[in-house]
């Protein structure tokens, strides 16, 4: 990359950075003369980004004492131009274009490449101690700083206003996919309703009259079944659709959560297939919550036999809580358990479902800022998790499954 391209890159003549002019106030106080600057020397021409004691302005490369200079590759200090044979010449030092006598600068190397100076002159010829120019290379320093942070602000205000965009994208996506949801569930659930009516009707004329041959009426009861899946398919669609979204975030006492959750899938919280230890208040939306425990108790049952032995507990990680969800059903291969999160996916095909129920509770923890998993339990059946992260915390590496879900292993 050559010198014009580093200046085009870092946007140094279209946008400079406003902090510039205060450096070179800065510079002219140090070297104790009227007049600085800092010139950026192109193929063609020298533009001054800022300047103290003058108006700054463009002038050809061929005229710059400071394009003269660059040749060196290092500071130059000359006391008095006009008895200088590089500046004696100079249009800045005859008159032309300015009286210049005394003039020191330091170049100002940028991704290797000099780009220009920052320059220090006077009409009237005068000294510069080691000190002081020790002092001009600090501050030419700094100028580079402020060009490599400046530009490095435009990235991550480019990057910031992508990541929102996005984020518009995904909530008007997430909108359109609800309202999708909620249309295609309305108009499956209107012609459902009417086949699992007219199903129920001649269900009843069965039971009355018995003259009316049985394979029939077991051909009903089979429509009924499949009206019902069909019914919790459509509700679990319309589920997944909607909920991960927009959360409305208080404080969630987990101990309850769990209760109620217990309640939704038909089990008393003092049933003794079910063991809860010690729970958090966590920061959460308490009814998506309430969602997620909800479907890890039903999987437990579900998948759990006639012993499910299922113990609800938590364990504090990185920052943030494990919640398990532990059961000695018949456990889970490990090659199903990423695969088990996916839409449609079902663990176990002979276990009724629509393998939509670990795809929303996915939804619902990442958009708590958490991670969620299932692991095989030592000694048979497996452990779900999520992880939540404290609502003042910020974690770059969430917790693994092997952290989360120990405490449900032994």
């Amino acid at each position: 990359m050559s010198a014009q391209d580093v200046i085009e890159d870092y946007r140094v003549l279209t946008d400079p950075p406003d902090a510039l002019h205060s450096v070179v106030e800065l510079a002219a106080f140090v070297a104790e003369v009227p007049m600085a600057t800092i010139n950026i020397i192109t193929v063609d021409a020298q533009y001054q980004l800022a300047a103290v004691g003058f108006d700054a302005s463009i002038c050809r490369r061929e005229d710059s004492m400071c394009a003269l200079s660059l040749r060196a590759g290092k500071p130059v200090a000359v006391p008095d131009a006009s008895k200088d044979d590089r500046f004696r010449d100079n249009p800045f030092v005859t008159g032309v274009l300015g009286h210049v006598r005394f003039y020191a600068n330091h170049p100002l190397v940028l991704d290797g490449e000099t780009i220009g100076t920052l320059c220090v002159f006077d009409t009237e010829p005068r000294e510069i101690d080691e000190h002081r120019r020790a002092l001009l290379a600090v501050l030419a320093a700094r100028v580079v700083d402020i060009l490599q942070l400046d530009r490095q602000t435009r990235y991550l205000r480019t990057v910031l206003n992508q990541s929102e965009q996005l984020r518009s994208e995904l909530r008007r996506s997430n909108d359109h996919l609800s309202a999708f949801a909620g249309q295609i569930s309305h108009d499956l659930a209107s012609p459902l309703t009417a086949v699992t009516m007219s199903l129920e009707l001649l269900h009843e004329e069965f039971e009355a009259d018995s003259a009316l041959p049985p394979v029939m009426e077991g051909w009903v009861e089979t429509g009924l079944r499949g009206t019902s899946r069909m019914g919790g398919m459509i509700r679990d669609i319309l589920s997944f659709a909607r909920l991960g979204g927009v959360l409305q975030k208080h404080p969630a006492d987990l101990a309850h959560v769990v209760r109620d959750a217990l309640g939704d899938v038909g089990v008393k919280a003092d049933d003794p297939r079910v063991t809860i230890a010690e729970l958090p208040v966590v920061s959460g939306d308490v009814s998506q919550l309430r969602a997620v425990l909800q479907n890890l108790l039903s999987n437990a049952l579900k998948f759990g036999g006639d012993d499910p032995r299922i113990e609800v507990s938590s364990e504090r990680e990185d920052d943030g809580w494990c919640i398990q969800v532990a059961d000695r059903g018949r456990g889970i291969d490990p090659g199903d358990t990423e695969r088990v999160f996916d839409p449609l996916v079902r663990g176990q095909s002979d276990v009724e479902g629509t393998g939509i129920g670990l795809s929303t509770c996915r939804r619902i923890v990442q958009a708590h800022g958490g991670t969620i998993g299932i692991a095989p339990r030592e000694g048979g059946g497996s452990v779900a998790w999520f992880w939540l992260p404290d609502e003042e915390s910020v974690v770059d590496d969430p917790p693994h499954a092997e952290a989360c879900a120990r405490a449900g292993e032994a």
